[in-house]
């Protein structure tokens, strides 16, 4: 999963290296065949984003946490950024269940990048996923605590599903819960997730309605189902991680088609916009070292790709490991990574 943390924060953390290693990466490109998950990736369109520089305006003193885990859009246009605000996935052993003292959710207004405000001190242990529904309320998972939250805009708690810190199998437990995606009547999907290679859906108030999937890679089947989105149709998208694609049910469940490709990359999170464009967080092959890949990839309405953003890196408009997604009203594309930031990435209208 993400126990490679630790070898990859030295990598980053000599950034003066970074001018061999794109050296490195742009010699390995052209001396060597690409990985299956990366081939056809060269003839794919670029897409036309430009990153926004400077966005976000970090106050001074505040840091985000190692991994940007989760990010959303509210209908006033502010981002919600979901960190671990220092918190790291170990590499053996269990989840500290400790309650990270400081707030993991920060919020900025989404045209200047100003911190709004901040919540979520003393809540989670490893806070997975965001998810803003149409109504504003804030959906997290944590993967420590077994949980799905259901908050207010400003962090007030409204829904709670889930034992805290117990795993399982059925209707009331989770086992990694990832990502949650919410129906306009109130009712919601939970990727679950990196153990239970499930979705289950609840009605509004936290009841159990039904599951689907197994652990494998048939129609159907997950390998850490990471993200989950759906359209305006009501089908359901889920980035199965591991398996390296977004699988598209209809809201029952029933499977209806399958995106994979080496220009699709490996899937860690999708997002849909308004008029059905998607957007996939390639996360890459999680290597220790580059050459590997990070991008965002856009997909039409007929499933097929339409070009990547974003390159392997650290600088700006680079990706290092995309993790999460979110698009605005706007067409503005807001990404979390693996490498303790977010970025905003808007249509080059040129």
């Amino acid at each position: 999963m993400e126990a490679s943390r630790r070898s990859l924060r030295g990598l980053l953390i000599h950034t003066s290296l970074w001018a061999v290693v794109t050296a490195t990466m742009a010699s390995a490109a052209a001396h060597s065949a690409p990985a299956p998950e990366q081939r056809g990736a060269a003839a794919t369109t670029t897409a036309r984003y430009s990153v926004v520089r400077g966005w976000p305006a970090v106050p001074e003193g505040e840091v985000l946490g190692w991994v940007v885990s989760g990010v959303g859009v509210d209908s006033r246009g502010d981002v919600f950024v979901l960190h671990r605000a220092g918190r790291e996935w170990p590499s053996s052993g269990p989840i500290d269940l400790r309650p990270i003292p400081r707030a993991t959710v920060l919020v900025f207004e989404g045209s200047t990048g100003r911190l709004r405000t901040s919540w979520g001190a003393d809540r989670f242990a490893m806070p997975h996923g965001l998810t803003v529904d149409g109504e504003d309320n804030v959906w997290i998972t944590d993967v420590g605590l077994q949980q799905v939250y259901k908050f207010s805009r400003d962090g007030r708690l409204l829904l709670t599903v889930g034992e805290r810190g117990v795993a399982g199998t059925d209707g009331t437990h989770f086992d990694q819960p990832t990502k949650v995606a919410v129906t306009p009547d109130g009712s919601f999907y939970v990727s679950d997730g990196y153990r239970n290679s499930r979705v289950v859906k609840f009605a509004p108030d936290g009841r159990y309605l039904f599951q689907w999937g197994s652990k494998g890679s048939g129609p159907g089947q997950f390998d850490v189902p990471h993200g989950i989105s759906l359209d305006a149709r009501g089908r359901v998208y889920v980035a199965d991680r591991t398996n390296a694609r977004v699988q598209v049910f209809d809201g029952d469940g029933h499977y209806v088609s399958e995106w994979k490709g080496g220009e699709l990359g490996r899937p860690f999170d999708v997002a849909l916009a308004a008029d059905g464009t998607a957007f996939v967080a390639d996360g890459g092959d999680m290597r220790n070292d580059p050459p590997d890949r990070s991008a965002v990839v856009v997909v039409g309405p007929d499933g097929s790709v339409a070009g990547r953003f974003g390159t392997f890196g650290v600088y700006d408009g680079q990706l290092y490991r995309a993790h999460d997604l979110a698009v605005s009203k706007d067409g503005s594309v807001y990404v979390g990574d693996a490498n303790g930031r977010v970025q905003k990435f808007v249509p080059d209208h040129r």
